[in-house]
């Protein structure tokens, strides 16, 4: 937690999204941790966790770089999205 508290407000909502490496994996991770195993979400769902885990309003670009980076999936048609289970 310590590495990415810059990026981080006092309540530990995302103020912004590291351009690259490491430190933007460890971002991306710290949101994927707010999402539960074996449990399906929708689209819906996933914005709205997203949207209360950071302050800059993009929950677009944070879902599709969930996604990018294998922290979440969906379905080909987005209709569910899950949280992928090598994140242990």
């Amino acid at each position: 937690m310590k590495a990415i508290e810059t990026f981080l407000d006092e309540n530990g909502k995302i103020i912004r999204l590291p351009a690259k490496g490491e430190k933007k994996r460890e971002v991306l991770l710290y949101l994927a941790e707010k999402f539960s195993y074996n449990q399906d979400y929708t689209e819906k769902e996933v914005n709205s966790i997203i949207d209360h885990w950071h302050t800059f309003g993009d929950y677009f670009l944070l879902r599709r770089e969930l996604i990018d980076s294998h922290f979440l999936s969906r379905t080909w048609d987005g209709k569910k999205y899950w949280k992928e289970s090598f994140l242990d």
